[in-house]
């Protein structure tokens, strides 16, 4: 496994070994003891998630205020455009952001630490995303930042209007939003 620390460094990228052949290919997709040895994390994670969309669709910017989750993200099949904010008040990259393109092709993981607020917006006609948690969901400490806030600025890859559920198109702007520590 290849490990690539972003412009926020708690903000980690992870490209598996793959191996491929004419039949197809193989990789681990998690390995807890090469994961923690990569990322000098000891994670353990309690839930796993899967999402399929359309093109355009916008997931996010969600993050849970009195439970946070870390996030282990990749795509199944197709491309997303995977965004990380980071909510710690007390950190040097608080209200920044890092993107990367997780595709089924290049078998990519992103690792969202707990204090980012998480989204992603569908770049192929559809996709399909798995994400492990270090938390349980828990819909009463959900919440939203808004996926446009112009403090943020997230350059989105994206044509036209996204497609959002009401929650997300009611997002908190940063300087409204809960915050972590």
């Amino acid at each position: 496994m290849k490990l690539e620390i972003s412009l926020i460094p708690d903000v980690l990228l992870l490209t598996p070994k793959v191996f491929a052949d004419s039949r197809g290919f193989f990789y681990e997709s998690y390995n807890h003891k090469l994961f923690g040895e990569k990322t000098g994390l000891d994670i353990s994670f309690v839930q796993d998630n899967h999402s399929r969309s359309q093109k355009n669709v916008l997931r996010g910017l969600h993050y849970q205020i009195g439970k946070p989750q870390g996030k282990l993200v990749r795509v199944l099949a197709g491309a997303i455009q995977d965004v990380a904010v980071d909510l710690r008040k007390s950190s040097p990259t608080f209200g920044k952001s890092v993107s990367f393109v997780l595709s089924a092709e290049n078998c990519q993981q992103l690792w969202v630490p707990a204090g980012f607020a998480h989204g992603f917006v569908v770049l192929s006609d559809t996709a399909e995303v798995a994400y492990k948690t270090t938390d349980y969901y828990a819909p009463s400490e959900e919440r939203c930042l808004l996926w446009n806030d112009p403090e943020v600025a997230i350059a989105w890859q994206i044509d036209g209007q996204p497609i959002l559920s009401s929650k997300d198109a009611e997002g908190k702007l940063l300087n409204k939003a809960e915050l972590f520590a």
